[in-house]
């Protein structure tokens, strides 16, 4: 799963991090762990409020583990309905503007919290206690060690350690993202009726994972530290003629996808963007492939996106095997 030029970043980080963890709080580590056995483990219903760019929606949420399974599905309440179906962090079905443009998804894995990692990019601490959605809480802080990351502040339910309140931060302090639950019960559990999609819901056609070396072709000559290729696939773009390779990199709590497509002289122009906590960055590349079209997006800042989608190479069939 690593991408082969962090190896020696992560030989050296695993030296490392005892002295990084003595800066994080044992006890913030274990709320996370409890975090992340939270979401794998307790089933709930409920409604929150997301803010990103200034802009609000609600939404009710349906989340249940059965048989090792975990089901959701989310309902947009404002506006024109907008819905999504997950299980095991991958999504079935779209309903309402979401399903606009989307054909296909690559499969990728369900984020799972590991604390000892994070601790070699975030500090980890606890801020004191809180109520949110008429629940006590304990806040949690991730401050990132360097520039290419944002910060994070995690208001975790006291009883089951469920995310109640998420806020993403920039290096400023700067809100740039916003999640709140409104109501959480975790007694009257959803039903099958409670997670059927509706009518309106588009199943997304799935793109199998393959291993790396066979699908990518390409290459970053550099990644922000603790980042690493966790999904890539290659897909077939009828409208255009081309072929568009897609790589997906995490650090255990952020992510950005790289995406690469040949162009043309009169391809369009490049795009240098931000909205709230998401960046879009597309570079026009000369590569020994042919010009091409690198477009980075994800949860980094604008000046990580732009690094990253320069620092992309073709990767040939000698140096993946």
């Amino acid at each position: 799963m690593r991408a082969l030029p962090l190896l020696s970043l992560l030989l050296g980080s695993c030296m490392t991090v005892p002295a990084l963890a003595a800066n994080s709080s044992p006890e913030a580590s274990e709320w996370l762990s409890k975090l992340a056995q939270a979401e794998q483990k307790q089933s709930y219903q409920g409604a929150f409020v997301y803010e990103r760019n200034g802009s609000f929606s609600s939404h009710d949420i349906w989340h249940r583990v059965h048989d090792g399974k975990v089901s959701e599905r989310l309902l947009q309440l404002d506006g024109t309905a907008q819905e999504i179906v997950r299980v095991d962090g991958k999504v079935q079905c779209i309903g309402g503007a979401l399903a606009s443009g989307v054909s296909d998804l690559p499969d990728a894995a369900p984020r799972m919290l590991d604390p000892l990692k994070l601790m070699s990019w975030y500090d980890l601490a606890l801020a004191g206690k809180s109520r949110v959605a008429g629940r006590d809480a304990v806040i949690v802080t991730l401050t990132p060690r360097d520039q290419h990351r944002y910060a994070f502040e995690l208001h975790l339910d006291s009883k089951t350690g469920l995310p109640l309140r998420s806020l993403m931060l920039n290096d400023k302090g700067q809100l740039l993202e916003r999640f709140q639950m409104t109501r959480l019960d975790t007694d009257d559990l959803p039903t099958d009726a409670d997670l059927k999609a509706s009518a309106a819901c588009k199943p997304v056609e799935r793109v199998a994972s393959t291993k790396t070396e066979a699908v990518a072709g390409w290459r970053s000559d550099w990644l922000p530290p603790g980042f690493e290729l966790i999904n890539s696939a290659v897909r077939r773009d009828p409208s255009r003629n081309s072929t568009v390779s897609s790589l997906m990199y995490d650090d255990g709590l952020a992510r950005f996808s790289v995406f690469l497509e040949p162009v043309t002289e009169d391809a369009s122009a490049d795009v240098r963007t931000q909205l709230g906590p998401t960046s879009a960055v597309s570079r026009r590349l000369n590569t020994p492939k042919g010009k091409v079209m690198v477009t980075v997006v994800g949860e980094i800042p604008l000046g990580t996106a732009e690094r990253v989608a320069l620092s992309m190479r073709p990767q040939d069939a000698q140096a993946r095997q």
